[in-house]
């Protein structure tokens, strides 16, 4: 018999806390040290690194009953449901640590870069190559600055939190300065941490503005403000894609995002597949070199994907291919709420943690007041007015072919009209 809503709802939150993804996979301190060095001295080899696999038997087979006892006909239980499956697969995963199962888990919650969306006719291998073709050309003409990173994080940090005080409220988020972060920056429902040695640039603002703190923060804020469904904090594995095309959506909406940062972003999915295919640490290491990317920048993109996976290869986290197909879904249905007179859904996507579908089957509970409008929005999402004509105008330059046209085309139409 299905339980009462209110009761999974506060009993979740308790068994997910205890499947921390990142945490798990985190490599130990001075790996990268001695990797570099090896290499430096012309003797590669791969990092000897093992990770513990983690049981939480126990708390899988407490989600799986808490999603059996769920009401699957209401928006609301179905949510749950889906939700505890998400945390209990994250939890097998975690359990398969080192093994070929690991990307297989990995997979179910994140998809591979090859994985074909059918309604969009690719994938984001796909995607991930046009747009390193394109850069390709731009960045061979020498005409495209480089970005300079020289601000220090404590600096950036100075820096950041008055914005953040502007946006949430004095001392609602916070951020912090964390010698251990693996990440350059990574931010929860309270704060946002930045990597004590990392070096920002002048770009960096608004794009981790964006990203981060209007977008990651307040998703997770305004899901916490949900007085009937709480759950919707939660940072669900299944909300991973949906969270991170938002979060590149805003970047590209604001003009927060370089052509450098989009080229690290499509390279890393191309990178997971190639790990997948068998490509060891060494080999995926050596591509990101080849693409640009500094020594130690070429050693932290690799170790994001083979945490958690196997540094000889066939065994990846498969987490950063979902960044492109997030933002493609996101775009997608942003695009498609405005053609058919829906913008509430606009709005509906900062209410918590969800993914694209979640803003579609609990759309009556937000026209029903059961569930809350979000308090935290950024500018451009709450601007339907700049929205419409991007997403009216993205709609119609998409239908341009641009394989039938080259730059004496113009030429030739402007002669053609004399």
């Amino acid at each position: 018999m299905p339980l009462a809503i209110a009761d999974l709802d506060i009993a979740l939150p308790k068994l997910a806390r205890k499947i921390r993804v990142l945490e798990a996979l985190a490599w130990p301190d001075g790996v990268e040290e001695r990797f570099l060095a090896d290499w430096r001295a012309g003797r590669p080899t791969l990092p000897d690194v093992t990770l513990e696999p983690r049981n939480h038997q126990s708390e899988i087979e407490s989600l799986e009953a808490l999603a059996s006892q769920c009401d699957f006909g209401h928006p609301a239980g179905q949510f749950l449901a889906m939700t505890a499956r998400s945390y209990a697969t994250a939890g097998r995963m975690l359990g398969a640590i080192g093994t070929p199962a690991f990307a297989d888990y990995s997979a179910q919650l994140y998809r591979r870069p090859d994985f074909f969306y059918p309604r969009s006719q690719l994938t984001a291998l796909d995607a991930a190559r046009f747009f390193l073709d394109t850069t390709d050309a731009l960045l061979g003409g020498q005409h495209i600055p480089k970005t300079v990173a020289d601000i220090p994080a404590q600096d950036f940090a100075e820096w950041m939190q008055p914005e953040l005080d502007r946006f949430f409220g004095t001392g609602q988020v916070k951020v912090m300065v964390d010698p251990g972060l693996a990440s350059k920056a990574i931010a929860g429902a309270s704060r946002i941490r930045l990597r004590a040695s990392a070096l920002f640039s002048e770009l960096d603002k608004g794009q981790l503005l964006q990203h981060e703190a209007f977008v990651h923060a307040a998703t997770a804020q305004n899901g916490m403000l949900q007085p009937n469904l709480g759950c919707l904090a939660l940072g669900a594995p299944r909300t991973t894609a949906t969270q991170e095309g938002i979060a590149m959506l805003a970047e590209l909406l604001t003009g927060s995002i370089d052509i450098q940062r989009l080229r690290r972003i499509t390279l890393r999915v191309l990178a997971v597949q190639q790990a997948l295919d068998g490509a060891d640490f060494i080999e995926v290491f050596k591509g990101f070199l080849q693409a640009g990317q500094t020594e130690e920048e070429s050693f932290r993109s690799t170790q994001r994907i083979f945490r958690g996976g196997d540094v000889r290869g066939g065994s990846a986290f498969t987490k950063d291919a979902c960044y492109l197909s997030g933002l493609i879904s996101v775009h997608t249905l942003l695009r498609v709420a405005i053609r058919d007179n829906r913008p509430e859904l606009v709005n509906h996507l900062f209410a918590g943690r969800l993914t694209t579908a979640d803003v579609v089957r609990l759309a009556p509970l937000f026209e029903s007041g059961w569930l809350q409008p979000p308090r935290y929005v950024p500018f451009w999402a709450r601007d339907m007015r700049l929205l419409a004509a991007f997403f009216a105008f993205s709609a119609f330059a998409g239908r341009i072919k641009l394989d039938l046209i080259d730059l004496d085309r113009f030429v030739a139409l402007e002669e053609e009209s004399d």
